[in-house]
């Protein structure tokens, strides 16, 4: 068999911007409500029992990767999981999400946090990416992940998920020492996490920045890109790929593809072929099909996957949601959309 035709980690190779046989595909939060398997485990166990339980984190992400045919698995976790190691308590509100016992309001709060050796204690984590890796086809990588600063800093500092981001936004501009700080310590304990992630056994690893793009190109050239590009920094001894990825970013993605990361995450507000436009042909990108588009029929979910490939036209493309797959999702549809990908006529043209 060929290189260009080997099956083996379709997903590095192209985000090392090689050859592949097929467009590589894989679905963030592909392990979760939208399956029966996943749901009948959290009938039984809460969410922190599945993340901080290593043998039922490694079976929840294995979920998808027995039912699919992805290229990757992504370890099961929580982006908020060092939180608690930090020394910031929170739990899973049925229906509201996330809630933080103690927000962060003052610049006291900040220098209170246990950042020494915080990624020591999550070793449920590199215990979980050990066990998938160990089970897990050779062809098929595994993604670790960490939440981006600004992100894990709102859910801080708002107590939670928020529409404005309001407290945020303000504690960004009235104590900017204070948040530098709080910035600070994030992205170094967020760097040292994945780096272990990578120790155990993840072979890609992505940086989550799902509300960063409540910010405009100032406040996030400013306040936020400098500890992003610090976390990639990093990352560049640690011998994997990484992804940037955001939502609502398409003001300032260049900004971020500044900032560091092999591939840049695209959300379904912009165009591929814009993002290549102004980012140059030979990015690569990963998305970016609207998640509520796989809510729809069969016809309707093949469509809007072949809308997204024809914008391809050769250049490197990983293929994804623009966020993650909603619990209504049929799991018949990401069947056919994984179907429509691996038959696209295209096939082997990414280089």
């Amino acid at each position: 068999m060929s290189t260009l035709h080997q099956p083996r980690q379709r997903l590095i190779r192209i985000c090392e911007g090689l050859p592949v046989d097929s467009t590589p595909i894989w679905f963030m939060r592909q392990a979760g409500r939208y399956l029966e398997e996943y749901r009948r485990l959290r009938q039984r166990y809460s969410m922190l029992e599945l993340c901080q339980t290593p043998e039922l984190a490694a079976e929840v992400t294995l979920q998808p990767i027995k039912r699919f045919d992805l290229d990757a698995a992504i370890i099961f976790a929580d982006i908020l999981l060092p939180l608690q190691a930090l020394g910031v308590p929170f739990y899973f509100a049925k229906g509201e999400g996330p809630v933080l016992e103690k927000p962060i309001q003052t610049p006291q709060d900040v220098e209170r946090l246990h950042t020494t050796d915080a990624e020591e204690r999550l070793t449920f984590v590199y215990d979980a990416i050990r066990l998938v890796r160990q089970s897990l086809d050779e062809k098929i990588a595994l993604i670790g992940f960490a939440g981006a600063p600004f992100t894990v800093a709102s859910y801080m500092i708002e107590g939670g998920h928020s529409r404005h981001f309001a407290k945020t936004k303000l504690f960004m501009h009235e104590q900017p020492e204070a948040w530098n700080s709080l910035m600070t310590k994030l992205s170094t304990v967020t760097l040292r996490y994945l780096q272990r992630q990578v120790e155990a056994g993840a072979q890609v690893v992505q940086l989550f920045d799902s509300w960063v793009g409540t910010l405009g190109r100032y406040d996030y050239r400013t306040f936020v890109m400098p500890h992003s590009a610090a976390i990639f920094a990093g990352l560049r001894d640690a011998g994997v790929p990484s992804i940037h990825f955001g939502t609502g970013t398409s003001t300032f993605l260049d900004l971020m593809k500044e900032a560091g990361g092999a591939v840049i995450g695209v959300d379904w507000r912009v165009d591929l072929d814009e993002v290549w436009k102004r980012l140059g042909d030979t990015t690569i990108l990963q998305g970016n099909l609207d998640p509520v588009t796989m809510l729809g029929s069969r016809q309707t979910v093949s469509q809007a996957v072949r809308r997204v490939l024809e914008q391809v036209k050769g250049r490197p493309h990983i293929f994804n949601l623009g966020h993650g797959i909603l619990p209504e999702t049929p799991p018949e549809n990401v069947e056919t959309a994984i179907q429509q990908v691996r038959s696209w006529p295209e096939i082997g043209k990414q280089i």
